[in-house]
């Protein structure tokens, strides 16, 4: 099988526990590093699927690499390649087939729950899953469902969290977390970080039972790969 290709965008944003979840199935991967200054490629033909990782800057910026990404995002879609966007990933998977990145009406940041939006497609992505569960955020921007693809979850801040379309997933929130990428975000971003409020939590409140949110996170993001997964298998 040809390796999945991971986009990068700063290197505090890389893959995650999505590495390990594919290191464990023996299945390649390579890390295209924006932030290092990596070519992106003008075709997706060298890889089994695309993963757009997050990053602080907006998909509306004057990035040259952003029009690139786009431009290779659709190309894959109509490959049919499976493709996976986790929040800045998801908002340039919603961009470049056709919806919006606007402003939040507020920052999502730390631990919320996002709840099922009841359709067949959220049954096939999220399984046995419970209805609402908790996860991580950390967004100031939101984007709109495409044209064709399915809501798959929502939370009270933030109306569109996941949408699918064929064997695309898009993500506003952050399920690949581990605990050190937590703590590492939290002393990076430190200066960048609204008052807590409702919706943004304390770097003290996003450590607290660290280790026992991210298990129950991971068990969420081991439903969700498994799933595209299936999407990569069925394309070789």
């Amino acid at each position: 099988m040809k390796p999945v290709l991971i986009f990068r965008h700063i290197a505090c944003e890389g893959p995650g526990y999505l590495g390990d979840f594919l290191s464990l199935r023996n299945i390649a991967y390579d890390i295209i590093s924006i932030d290092e200054g990596d070519k992106i490629p003008a075709k997706p033909d060298r890889a089994a699927g695309l993963v757009f990782m997050g990053g602080p800057m907006s998909v509306n910026d004057p990035l040259s690499w952003i029009g690139s990404e786009l431009d290779l995002i659709r190309m894959a879609h109509a490959e049919n390649l499976p493709l996976l966007g986790h929040c800045l990933g998801g908002q340039l998977i919603s961009k470049a087939l056709g919806g919006k990145v606007t402003r939040n009406y507020v920052p999502e940041i730390g631990w919320h729950p996002v709840s099922r939006i009841m359709n067949d497609e959220s049954q096939s992505w999220l399984g046995e899953l419970p209805g609402q569960c908790e996860v991580f955020h950390w967004h100031g921007e939101t984007f709109t469902i495409p044209d064709g693809a399915t809501p798959l979850l929502q939370s009270r801040f933030c109306a569109n969290q996941a949408f699918a379309k064929g064997n695309t997933l898009a993500l506003q929130c952050h399920v690949e977390m581990t605990a050190n990428m937590v703590k590492e975000w939290i002393s990076v971003y430190e200066n960048d970080m609204p008052e807590p409020s409702t919706s943004v939590q304390s770097g003290k409140e996003m450590i607290a039972d660290l280790d026992k949110r991210i298990t129950s996170l991971q068990a969420i993001a081991y439903q969700l790969y498994s799933q595209w997964l299936k999407g990569l298998n069925s394309n070789h």
